[in-house]
């Protein structure tokens, strides 16, 4: 396959983990915070780490929020959200108060702590795939995948979901609608999960 994959640099992103696992499975990638570039691009990344509001500014400051809505919404560009990068393409976030994307009906909501599991949830948690199993290879006894996050995304739409997580209670942790795709977990953290799910990410969603 010859496309690249171009993932989006806002500053506030995993750039170069995303990118060498990204080379380590023979993908070519750039980084760009250029519009331009992004306009031409056939596969998209939007990573993310960090808080909600300043990662919308962060995209408006670098002329790249109307650039990117444009690729995803009437280009159909396939995109994959990644932790905040999920998170961005809901409506809105209780982290603050700009709105999101709006891509998919869903918002962003804390975690709220339990006695049990504290917040921000970090470490390696079993994944339940509902659609897109080929996505989610199980090379052991579960699947599962590595978390960093305080906020998760509520999804309206059944549908769209795509895999559950369960930390204090079951939310979504990768949804799927049209040409878009979202989740919560860091592949490029996730060892053979990850590469899996990156791989078949880049040979098969369109």
């Amino acid at each position: 396959m010859s496309d690249i994959i171009t993932i989006i640099d806002y500053g506030m992103g995993n750039l170069n983990s995303i990118s060498n696992m990204l080379k380590y499975l023979n993908i070519s990638s750039i980084i760009t915070d250029q519009p331009e570039k992004i306009r031409h691009a056939k596969k998209l990344i939007l990573p993310g780490i960090g808080a909600f509001d300043s990662a919308v500014n962060n995209l408006k400051e670098r002329h790249l929020w109307d650039c990117v809505n444009q690729m995803v919404s009437d280009h159909q560009i396939p995109i994959l959200g990644i932790c905040l990068g999920m998170q961005l393409m809901t409506k809105s976030s209780e982290e603050g108060q700009q709105l999101g994307f709006g891509w998919v009906n869903a918002e962003t909501k804390k975690l709220i702590p339990s006695k049990y599991n504290k917040i921000p949830h970090i470490g390696w948690n079993a994944v339940t795939p509902l659609r897109f199993k080929n996505y989610f290879i199980n090379y052991h006894d579960e699947i599962k995948f590595y978390f960093v996050h305080s906020y998760y995304t509520d999804c309206f739409e059944p549908e769209d979901v795509i895999a559950t997580t369960q930390y204090n209670h079951s939310f979504a942790c990768a949804f799927q609608k049209n040409n878009m795709m979202g989740v919560q977990f860091h592949p490029e953290k996730s060892h053979l999960y990850g590469m899996a799910f990156l791989k078949h990410f880049y040979e098969h969603f369109r």
